[in-house]
């Protein structure tokens, strides 16, 4: 069994649901991203998810998006990224982690050997945010052979067709985008999330993270409730922004105890 699936099979059996906090490799620099996934694991945190800086992102909004630029200053790229996923397992052998990215760098690399670095750095699933389903077969034979995870995005627009060929591509989790629009858009509409999670449960048999627009506790408890994943990615990285320089993991970790902790109070 996978880390990804162990992890959620765990959760479930205790009655509670994953945290997933995502932030950017190499910001605020390359040094303090190893102790910033400790200290996210720490605070909490079941699931890590490391963005890949891309100087032209679809997806992101401007924070995150601030971010990658402050990496990529740093000359950050796909190699480094996978590099410091294995100093990361040289402690922790047990958190899932799953590297979110875009295409063009993979296929820089080409399928296969971005799907072997990635296994022996330890990297548990891939999010290739603008991959569609239709076109990504290659890669997910690629990550199956290494039994690496394809974690496919479900937007409030996606067909019930795209869902069904999702369904049948997917492994680890699906990830709901609870908004139309980018990452930290806005605030979002819990019932819709609700009304979302249910369709998705009717065509895809795995467990339903959700994220875009979850910027505090409370929200997350919300969300909690009908989703098996909660997803924080501008909140995470708003936090390492304003931070002093060397505080980025200790903020980052105390953020991570307040949604544990509200997220493990609404399961009880």
């Amino acid at each position: 069994m996978s880390r990804i699936a162990s992890t959620f099979q765990q959760l479930a059996a205790s009655g509670r649901k994953a945290l997933i906090p995502f932030f950017t490799a190499g910001d605020p620099d390359p040094a303090t991203c190893v102790p910033l996934m400790h200290a996210l694991v720490k605070g909490g945190a079941n699931i890590i998810e490391l963005g890949v800086p891309f100087s032209d992102p679809m997806a992101d909004g401007p924070v995150i998006q601030r971010s990658s630029e402050r990496a990529l200053k740093h000359g950050v790229s796909l190699l480094q990224v996978f590099e410091m996923v294995r100093s990361f397992r040289e402690q922790d052998g047990r958190t899932p982690v799953v590297v979110m990215g875009y295409a063009n760098p993979i296929e820089r690399l080409g399928f296969e050997r971005f799907a072997e670095v990635a296994r022996q750095s330890g990297v548990d699933g891939v999010v290739a945010v603008d991959y569609p389903p239709e076109e990504c077969e290659e890669l997910v034979l690629a990550l199956r052979k290494r039994e690496i995870d394809l974690i496919f995005l479900l937007a409030p627009t996606t067909t019930d067709a795209r869902m069904d060929t999702v369904s049948r591509l997917a492994s680890g989790y699906v990830y709901h985008v609870s908004l139309r629009g980018v990452t930290g858009a806005a605030h979002i509409d819990t019932a819709e999330v609700a009304r979302q999670v249910e369709r998705i449960r009717r065509h895809v048999q795995l467990p339903v993270g959700v994220g875009f627009g979850i910027r505090d506790a409370e929200t997350a408890c919300t969300v909690a409730d009908v989703a098996d994943a909660v997803v924080v990615g501008s909140r995470i990285v708003l936090e390492i922004e304003a931070a002093p320089a060397g505080a980025a993991p200790a903020r980052v970790g105390a953020l991570m105890q307040e949604f544990r902790s509200v997220m493990d109070c609404g399961a009880r």
